[in-house]
């Protein structure tokens, strides 16, 4: 088996000390089948455990999966991390926790939750259930307190040992001063220091950040002055009371403009760019052409963390570091302005992205709004706990791109149904968000003909067109999957006649047009098919529109398979599928991949058509409903299944088909595409 991982968060610093407590972590992992890490703020837990995770992950088939909860607001969303996590895309109607113990059942994997203690009964439930359903999978917890989950072994992270505290403040002490030295007194006045900070190694290295202007025994005076003014502060347990010292001692350091930056960017969820800090972050007292300079700062002095993306820099804060910022914003009388800010930005965003899906920038797109996820979750549950006209509607709507095309479809129903059912009252906003509400569910393979009627009542009443058009062609692809090749013929011709009576182009030109196609296919109409799909190609190209364009692929070589031209079948799948697979749209690529077996399979090679509809099905359980359920397309699927084992045998054919199904996905799509050799 190939094995397949998720991606581990990178340390920012090299990692210092922990071999007996990775040893230890380690080696109860392999005997227990839930550890959860606990301990103080700061002591090193994420870092800790995504190590250990590093280290393991040769000895799980099925990878190594790191989900960071700390950005997570709602806690009804928290199967939906995991399932995006793991590139679950799940299409059936059934609860998360269902469908993740079906998806994990049959897999050996490491499951690392970070950053439990802010929803711990949700996290406790979702563990219990998952190690019932899955027996293969270990999961491994940070939170700073149990989760008294039935079966968890808790390993308490004590601070640094004396030796290790030292040994890491040398270490940061050298990427401050990059000829830092220490000689033996200097040794011993950092000793001295570590033990006052006790061990903590987020304390330690904000200390030591401090070498850039102060000597080892400077900080460790100035450190005892703070110490003795603030040591009692609120009763707090004594390590998080010498974090919290420490952190306020690293913001008096600060320059006030600087300290009033790292308030304001406690409202980002996760990581940001430059421009959101920019855009959200300025006004008279901190302009927007110094943030910058003031942002670099701030990374010195290891209050921000700066990571190098391939889509450039992204920067964020620390969980703690955070906390502190939100407290000192509140006590500003800041936050509901910046929390304000957050949201327009965030909602200007997804307008652009909504004004610019249907062009040439569809991959661009999809990667910034992965990239900035958290955030508009952040700016959603902000709008719905502090509603202001129909803007939580306005959100969830112009994000219909997000949830729809790129496949969050769990998210996008989530907040359309919140949103939808807070703010009641007719509006343009709410039937755009009714639309997208309609189209989520549709791809979830659900005909809401309650919701669909709504909408187009709404439509009508408003005069919109355009809506009118996108309930017709909604309304085809539900008849299409149930089978009615009629009804989808005549709903789908109506949405283009609407978008052709008033020259848009349009997602509900584009889709009616391909709905219309798909069923003529499907009657055998092949001549007038092709016709409409060259018509979808040309409507595509005139804007440099990939994700309809491909659809128009697929399509295409269902209409070259039927007239019996195979090879150029097959090169239609192709095509296809290599966008969606660029646009990680998980219907599309699996549609296309069986498209591809299909064309094999006639072509006579039922190894490769097996191997593919292995593949094939790996991608289509990622969302639980193979072939959507339509007639048409199980019909196909069963054709193929039929040709292959007719070729090369039943035996053959199973051993073809376990290939493609335990390969990885990057092997499957090399294969698909001719990229990989037999």
């Amino acid at each position: 088996m190939v094995t397949r991982t998720g991606g581990l968060f990178a340390p920012a610093t090299s990692f210092v000390g922990r071999q007996a407590d990775m040893a230890d972590v380690e080696e109860l992992l392999r005997r227990f089948r839930l550890v959860t890490l606990t301990g103080v703020g700061g002591v090193g837990k994420t870092r800790l455990a995504m190590r250990v995770a590093a280290r393991l992950r040769p000895e799980f088939p099925d990878g190594v999966w790191p989900v960071r909860l700390s950005p997570l607001q709602d806690p009804e969303l928290l199967g939906h991390t995991i399932a995006e996590t793991l590139g679950l895309v799940d299409q059936v109607l059934r609860p998360q926790l269902e469908v993740l113990g079906e998806f994990l059942a049959d897999r050996r994997l490491l499951l690392v939750l970070d950053t439990c203690e802010h929803m711990i009964d949700e996290c406790a439930t979702m563990v219990e259930e998952l190690l019932k359903t899955a027996p293969e999978v270990r999961i491994l917890a940070t939170s700073r307190q149990p989760l008294d989950a039935p079966a968890e072994m808790v390993r308490v992270l004590q601070p640094l040992a004396p030796a290790e505290a030292v040994e890491l403040f040398i270490d940061r002490a050298a990427q401050v001063v990059p000829d830092y030295r220490s000689d033996t007194k200097d040794h011993e006045v950092a000793k001295t220091l570590c033990g006052r900070l006790d061990g903590l190694p987020l304390a330690i290295e904000l200390a030591a950040v401090q070498l850039g202007s102060m000597t080892v025994a400077q900080i460790l005076a100035r450190l005892e002055d703070r110490f003795e003014l603030f040591g009692d502060v609120d009763h707090a347990e004594p390590r998080h009371q010498t974090l919290r010292t420490t952190i306020g001692w690293s913001h008096e350091l600060c320059a006030p403009l600087e300290r009033l930056l790292w308030a304001r960017l406690s409202v980002f969820a996760g990581d940001f760019d430059l421009e959101a800090a920019e855009h959200v972050c300025s006004d008279g007292q901190l302009p927007g052409a110094i943030i910058s300079a003031i942002l670099l700062d701030l990374v010195d002095k290891s209050i921000v963390v700066k990571t190098d993306t391939p889509a450039g820099v992204r920067y964020g804060l620390l969980d703690l570091v955070r906390a502190y910022g939100a407290d000192w914003l509140r006590e500003l009388g800041e936050e509901g302005t910046l929390r304000r800010r957050h949201r327009d930005y965030y909602l200007a965003l997804a307008r652009r992205g909504d004004a610019e899906w249907l062009g040439p920038d569809q991959v661009t797109w999809r990667e910034r709004a992965v990239r900035e996820h958290n955030n508009f979750r952040a700016a959603l549950d902000f709008c719905l706990a502090a509603p202001e006209g129909h803007l939580a509607l306005e959100l969830a709507a112009a994000l219909w791109f997000f949830w729809f095309p790129c496949g969050f479809l769990r998210d996008g129903r989530h907040y359309l149904q919140r949103a939808l059912a807070q703010d009641g009252e007719p509006s343009p906003a709410r039937t755009k968000a009714l639309l997208a509400s309609c189209n989520v569910v549709l791809s979830q393979g659900e005909y809401n003909e309650k919701l669909l009627a709504e909408c187009g009542a709404a439509a009508a009443e408003q005069g919109d067109v355009g809506a009118q058009a996108a309930v017709h062609y909604m309304t085809a692809g539900a008849a299409f999957l149930r089978g009615d090749l009629t009804r989808a013929v005549g709903e789908s011709k109506r949405a283009v006649e609407l978008e052709r009576g008033r020259g848009e182009q349009s997602f509900a030109l584009l889709h009616g047009l391909g709905i219309w196609a798909l069923a003529l296919v499907a009657q055998g109409e092949i001549k007038r098919a092709v016709t409409l799909l060259e018509e979808l190609r040309a409507e595509c190209d005139s804007r440099g529109e990939l994700w309809m364009r491909s659809t128009g692929d697929y399509v295409r070589g269902r209409a070259e398979l039927a007239r019996g031209e195979v090879e150029t079948a097959m090169a239609y799948a192709r095509a296809a599928l290599a966008v969606k697979h660029r646009l990680h749209d998980r219907i599309g690529m699996s549609s296309a991949i069986d498209l591809l077996a299909a064309a094999t399979a006639a072509a006579g090679d039922g190894y490769r058509a097996a191997r593919l509809l292995g593949f094939g099905h790996q991608v289509w359980r990622t969302f639980g409903l193979p072939q959507l359920g339509a007639p048409e397309f199980v019909a196909g699927r069963d054709l193929c299944e039929r040709r292959a084992r007719a070729a090369i045998g039943d035996k053959a054919y199973t051993a073809a088909f376990r290939s493609g199904l335990e390969g990885g996905v990057d092997e499957g799509i090399a294969y698909a595409l001719g990229l990989l050799a037999e």
